[in-house]
């Protein structure tokens, strides 16, 4: 299951590895020596200049002289003598590289870095701390679970997956790269940096991570932001076709409470459904333009590929608002610009999100709780991702979680939590649902935002006070009042003046 089947990740781009930036110099950090690097944004002049270093730490912790496996680290030094507590940033996914996600995010942290360290730590599976890549026999990515998808094979999907294992078979053992040993690495890094205390800023599955370390090692937490909150209870996977659908159920209202949209593109729940009616009988023949090469292809476009687009898009305002145009072109009979996006969506995503470790994550902590859902059968997504799910993680080797894993996380250290309104992965409600056993904690939703809102308006500045004060509960947001609603695309020119 890639991020185009869970869907609980931060970035659509896919990102570059860290290179050597010839103007920065050694330092050292702790007991860690670290080397000048850049991380970059692929295809993009984006550069952050940084400090990288790696560690090696044992794959199975229980075997400390057996195999060891090196966790890629970053750190980005503070402008200023830097306070104690550096912040850790939690990346998404599950799958995705921290180093690989900061560059998107370093203007979120403009103002925390004046007085702090960040620091990074690819989490085991993932960037370059050993992933678990899966390909199929063609050496692409994805490929053959995205044919799966389309088919509705779960043989294929199962076949994949055991594929994907025998391959990594001497370089690792999938038991060992779910949330549970990934939270024992971060504290090993938090150990060699010297940090006593540290700041925790999850996105999305790294929320999860967030809780999760801070039950463990909360004497060692100053303060937490979970962006895009995942309660501990939430089986991931279980709720997604209903929170899409209730999301764009919110976003197709944008265009209903829209004149120039209303009259132009009518219903877009309507045009929707009627889609996926159509393409679920007979898919369409598409000529479009590769939007990566500019190459001319003809393909098919079909239910995996609308729900790929719709799904994506609703991740966040600015694409949302294109859905009912795009649609409303499909339902016409010009597929092309829908299947462009869905092209370009599945190139750059395969690459971003590391499969394996998102199979380990999910197979050791959810697939055993994974039903299909009555209420969620005649959704965009229905519960074929469950079937898939379920059925990769019987060949796929897997630990079990911990016996107090589903506990929520509960204390008086300061918690800032996060929500988009239309978020369509973590709706405010988990936020609502996590932030109950948290005293010290402020819960603020950001309206008309999707998932990952702190770039967003003055998301930035809130961020760097809540660091500094370590007080959710006294800090200003009435800046994100200004915040507007993204209206909605009435051409390909953009929207009406």
């Amino acid at each position: 299951m890639s991020l185009n089947i869970a869907g609980y990740g931060l970035a659509i781009l896919t990102l570059g590895a860290a290179t050597l930036s010839p103007t920065a110099y050694a330092r050292k950090l702790g007991e860690l020596d670290f080397q000048p690097c850049s991380l970059q944004v692929a295809m993009s002049a984006t550069t952050v200049s940084a400090q990288c270093a790696t560690l090696k730490v044992a794959e199975n912790p229980a075997q400390p002289t057996g195999r060891q496996i090196e966790l890629a680290l970053a750190w980005i030094p503070a402008k200023g003598e830097a306070e104690p507590d550096p912040v850790f940033m939690l990346a998404g996914g599950p799958g995705q590289s921290a180093l690989e996600s900061y560059p998107q995010l370093h203007p979120v942290f403009a103002d925390v870095i004046k007085k702090r360290n960040v620091v990074l730590v690819d989490q085991r599976g993932t960037g370059k701390s050993n992933p678990l890549v899966c390909k199929d026999a063609s050496g692409k990515s994805a490929v053959a679970e995205n044919e799966a998808i389309a088919e509705l094979d779960l043989n294929k999907a199962r076949s994949f997956a055991k594929h994907c294992a025998d391959q990594m078979a001497k370089s690792a053992d999938p038991r060992f790269y779910s949330t549970g040993y990934a939270i024992g690495d971060l504290d090993i890094v938090r150990r060699k940096i010297g940090a006593d205390k540290i700041n925790l800023y999850g996105i999305s599955y790294g929320t999860r991570v967030a809780q999760q370390y801070a039950k463990r090692f909360p004497q060692h937490v100053r303060s937490i932001v979970l962006d895009g909150v995942a309660p501990n209870s939430l089986i991931l996977g279980a709720e997604h076709a209903i929170n899409l659908e209730n999301a764009l159920n919110l976003h197709f209202a944008r265009c209903a409470s829209d004149k120039v949209c209303k009259q132009r593109f009518g219903n877009p729940r309507q045009k929707l459904d009627a889609l996926r009616a159509q393409l679920a009988i007979a898919p369409m023949t598409v000529n479009y333009s590769d939007p990566m090469s500019g190459e001319a292809k003809q393909e098919k476009l079909n239910v995996a590929a609308l729900a790929s687009v719709a799904r994506m898009y609703a991740y966040s305002p600015m694409t949302a608002s294109m859905l009912p145009l795009l649609l409303t072109q499909a339902a016409q009979g010009n597929g092309a610009p829908l299947m462009a996006q869905a092209q370009m969506m599945n190139e750059s995503m395969n690459e971003a999100i590391m499969h394996g470790m998102q199979l380990s994550v999910i197979c050791s902590e959810d697939a055993d709780e994974l039903k299909e859902d009555p209420a969620a059968a005649n959704t965009l997504i229905g519960n074929s991702m469950i079937g898939f799910l379920k059925a990769q993680c019987e060949v796929w080797p897997h630990a079990k979680r911990a016996a107090d894993f589903r506990e929520p996380l509960k204390g008086n250290m300061p918690v800032l939590l996060l929500s988009g309104e239309f978020d369509p992965v973590t709706p405010p409600r988990y936020g609502n649902e996590v932030a109950k056993f948290l005293p010290n904690s402020r819960h603020v939703i950001v309206k008309g935002q999707g998932h990952n809102v702190m770039p967003v308006g003055c998301g930035p500045k809130i961020f760097a006070r809540f660091i500094d004060s370590a007080d959710a509960k006294k800090l200003d947001i009435s800046c994100l009042d200004t915040l507007a609603y993204v209206p909605p695309f009435t051409g390909f020119y953009g929207w009406e003046p």
